[in-house]
């Protein structure tokens, strides 16, 4: 638990919630957790749904390595509830398909399970990871490629402000590019205030 207070890099309270945090992933101590969330059937788009412990491992150990790319959990007070990776948009494959800025962030994100339920919980969860990345200076915007068919996501995201632009062919799915940049952020949560 102290390890976790320690590495904590963002967190925020919510009432009637509790206080949702990120923290860097250990890989050693949360590979039994991510390989149970991605293989879930509830995490088909994230496509790793038949792959090993030991392909997971690989895949976040190369992730790691990577000076532009970082995974994180996220915790609900001291439990673990979500999987979150950022990336330099400009150093990844998706800065091949527009015309990536220098201080362009792209995100990916999986919410656990629910053991039970809270209302608004995944809004929560979501919108904790937009005001993270909007708290470090050098993000400007942040951008998503979500599988087409993950509707779930889309509303997500517009809910949040995200300008969805065109679609794009990646290797493992037709994705949907869309941007959030602070000033459409606070707009859709200006108009969530107001509905």
């Amino acid at each position: 638990m102290t390890t976790h207070i320690e590495q904590q890099l963002y967190s925020r309270e919510i009432l009637d919630v509790g206080v949702i945090s990120l923290r860097p992933i250990h890989l050693d101590k949360d590979i039994d957790t991510i390989y149970k969330w991605i293989t879930n059937p509830h995490a088909k788009y994230w496509g790793m749904l038949t792959s090993t412990k030991e392909e997971v491992y690989e895949a976040y150990y190369e992730i790691e390595k990577n000076p532009h790319h970082h995974t994180y959990i996220g915790m609900l007070d001291n439990e673990p509830i979500f999987l979150m990776e950022r990336y330099k948009a400009s150093e990844d494959i998706i800065g091949k398909h527009y015309h990536a800025h220098l201080n362009d962030y792209g995100m990916h994100i999986l919410v656990a399970p629910v053991k039970q339920r809270i209302p608004k919980f995944t809004w929560h969860v979501f919108s904790t990871i937009i005001n993270y990345f909007f708290s470090l200076p050098y993000v400007e915007r942040v951008v998503v490629e979500p599988d087409v068919h993950n509707t779930k996501i889309h509303i997500l995201n517009k809910k949040a402000g995200f300008v969805y632009q065109h679609e794009i062919k990646l290797a493992s799915k037709i994705a949907a590019l869309a941007f959030c940049t602070r000033e459409t952020y606070k707009k859709a949560l200006i108009k969530l205030t107001e509905k």
